[in-house]
């Protein structure tokens, strides 16, 4: 399985849309930008067809230290989810 890398996408995007390498470096540059200023804001971000990025929450809880086996707390965290849209899925 390989990976996809942002110049990758630059360069599909750029050869997909007609556009320069430096206008689709720009538009990716803008999107991960708006979605990340709108996740810190504590939005939703819902790309109809593709999929929703949301914050998720995860409350205080309680762990193992796995080299002392001793109790430890975990402080609360937010993470970033990643629900994929009915087409993303029937797609893949």
């Amino acid at each position: 399985m390989a990976s996809v890398t942002k110049a990758d996408l630059v360069t599909k995007m750029a050869r997909t849309a007609g556009i320069t390498r430096a206008q689709a470096e720009a538009a990716i540059e803008g999107t991960v930008s708006a979605i990340a200023a709108a996740l810190s804001r504590g939005d939703k971000v819902t790309l109809v067809g593709f999929g929703t990025f949301l914050v998720s929450e995860r409350s205080e809880r309680v762990g193992t230290n796995p080299r002392t086996k001793q109790s430890i707390t975990i402080p609360a965290s937010k993470g970033v989810r990643f629900k994929a849209g009915r087409a993303l899925r029937d797609v893949i």
